[in-house]
């Protein structure tokens, strides 16, 4: 877990620094053209839930991180990325009590009124206040990211890898036609590009995708939710350390303030729920 965490917590930082040279829209087709590529020999139909493969591949794929990478490309400040990325738990709670009919008694609750609490301290903090839109985009990521998230709780009979080459592989033409209505000057962006744009593209498609998902999936199958999930918010936490040490994160007290709420509340919810990840499932 502590492994999948520092390669979960340095995506943050491979991501701000993709972006910085390569348009979110293009940045985040390139990750799942190379993605698509690898998992090729995985992309098998998936029966009788093809019509749900696609929903979760537009909501997790394109639409989720063309939101994370736009929010990524508009706000310097890394840490608060890694933190309200955390929201993403708090809004798959409450999808769960709407659509899944999930009963949350009042600790959970609690949980959840942290999170976003934690999130718009952070949000008021002076190093950020200035990266509203960037956090806007990436807690709408979150939101939609959640949705995809409850689809996939009905699929049980399909492996990580399967459903993540489907997630690629119908992600990356709608990614590319937006891009090319959107952005410009692709040739000269890609030609121009440095191996920190090239990096972060590799990196999070094998980083996050390949090793931490698969971990993730490996560790589901043999552990309780609530001994796997508390230990994830290991990631944002080394994604603050990472953008502090490596990209000089400003960090004022709100920011404290908002994002221990925020990583208490996540807490809160995880130590709370016990039940079993329905196997096929994602991080």
């Amino acid at each position: 877990m502590i492994i999948i965490c520092l390669v979960w917590g340095f995506t943050f930082v491979a991501g701000k620094a993709g972006v910085s040279e390569i348009p979110p829209m293009l940045f985040t087709a390139l990750r799942y053209m190379l993605l698509a590529a690898i998992l090729l020999p995985f992309l098998r139909i998936v029966e009788g839930h093809m019509s749900e493969v696609f929903f979760i591949s537009l909501a997790m794929g394109s639409a989720h991180f063309s939101l994370f990478y736009g929010g990524m490309s508009l706000a310097e400040n890394v840490s608060a990325v890694a933190v309200a990325t955390q929201l993403g738990v708090p809004f798959a709670t409450i999808m769960s009590i709407v659509f899944l009919g999930e009963q949350v008694g009042w600790r959970r609750w609690t949980g959840i009124s942290m999170a976003f609490v934690g999130v718009m301290v952070i949000s008021f903090d002076p190093a950020i206040i200035s990266e509203r839109l960037g956090l806007i985009l990436v807690v709408g990521a979150a939101f939609i990211g959640s949705l995809g998230t409850i689809v996939m709780k009905r699929i049980t009979d399909t492996g990580v890898y399967q459903m993540q080459a489907w997630i690629a592989m119908l992600s990356w033409p709608p990614l590319i036609a937006v891009s090319l209505i959107f952005e410009a000057d692709h040739v000269a962006v890609l030609s121009q590009a440095t191996w920190q744009g090239w990096g972060g593209v590799i990196y999070t498609a094998l980083g996050a995708s390949l090793v931490g998902h698969a971990g993730m999936y490996y560790l589901l199958q043999r552990y309780d939710v609530s001994i796997t999930s508390p230990l994830t918010l290991m990631a944002p936490i080394f994604g603050i350390m990472f953008g502090v040490l490596i990209w000089n994160d400003q960090l004022g007290l709100r920011f404290w303030l908002g994002g221990g709420l925020t990583l208490m509340g996540v807490l809160i919810i995880g130590l709370r729920k016990r039940e079993y990840a329905p196997a096929g499932a994602t991080l």
